[in-house]
């Protein structure tokens, strides 16, 4: 039986946006399954995300079970847009392959520089906690001891207490030789989001020992040093491990 050239393009514009709807449920669920959600999203979303794929992913089987039926005629039964059927359908379609083509990066050394840490970083966007000198300083992560320096922005304050910290090396190009910065990223919702926080350590031997975006364990003691005529807080590093990137770099 022959098929007027109407409903054969009727049923081309179907099926290409039952592909789209099937192709980002497939991409949510494979950046669920491989751990890619963790350098995009905030925790909070994993679940969300997860089953906003296995949703899409039911439908695009459903949708083109009942194309096969003969249950759709046309491609307005799908779905109604603000844009023509054909442009939104592409840019949905092709925004799918291309994130399953193409990997997302963790956040490097080069993206902490250009989104501002510097070796006065100490002091934060980060939303501020209440100040409590009973907190074991050994329990406090990095974001941890940013936060709590926030509060209480006087060095001094921390002479002596022991830090155990971890995070990825970069050197801004004003810290002396034998200081590095310890960062990390704080994200709220999504990557586009976050932003890096960071704590000078006072090191021996090279840099080379220590190479940029590289994670580390780090244990030592605060100290009180002076950069460009500011006082600032500084871990004098006692032990410095190399650490594999955590799944989720973005929470401790």
């Amino acid at each position: 039986m022959s098929v007027n050239p109407s409903t054969r393009s009727s049923l081309r514009k179907s099926w290409l946006d039952i592909t789209a709807v099937t192709a980002w449920g497939i991409l949510l669920l494979k950046y669920a399954i491989d751990g890619t959600l963790y350098i995009l999203i905030h925790p909070s979303y994993y679940l969300l995300v997860t089953v906003t794929g296995g949703c899409l992913l039911f439908i695009g089987i459903l949708q083109s079970w009942r194309l096969i039926r003969g249950k759709i005629v046309s491609p307005q039964e799908l779905h109604s847009s603000l844009l023509p059927q054909g442009v939104t359908t592409m840019l949905l379609l092709g925004t799918a392959i291309a994130g399953l083509i193409v990997t997302p990066k963790l956040f490097t050394s080069q993206a902490a520089i250009q989104r501002g840490v510097s070796s006065e970083v100490t002091v934060t966007r980060s939303k501020a906690q209440a100040f409590s000198t009973n907190v074991n300083p050994e329990s406090r992560t990095l974001v941890d001891w940013v936060r709590t320096i926030n509060n209480y922005p006087e060095p001094d304050a921390y002479l002596g207490q022991k830090a155990n910290i971890n995070g990825f090396v970069f050197y801004p190009k004003e810290l002396p030789a034998n200081y590095l910065m310890l960062s990390r990223f704080v994200i709220t919702c999504c990557a586009a989001d976050a932003y890096p926080v960071a704590i000078p350590i006072k090191f021996s031997g090279t840099r080379q020992n220590y190479p940029q975006d590289s994670w580390f364990q780090v244990k030592g003691k605060a100290i009180v040093e002076t950069f460009n005529g500011s006082r600032q807080l500084v871990i004098d590093a006692s032990e410095i491990q190399p650490i594999s990137t955590p799944k989720n770099p973005y929470q401790e």
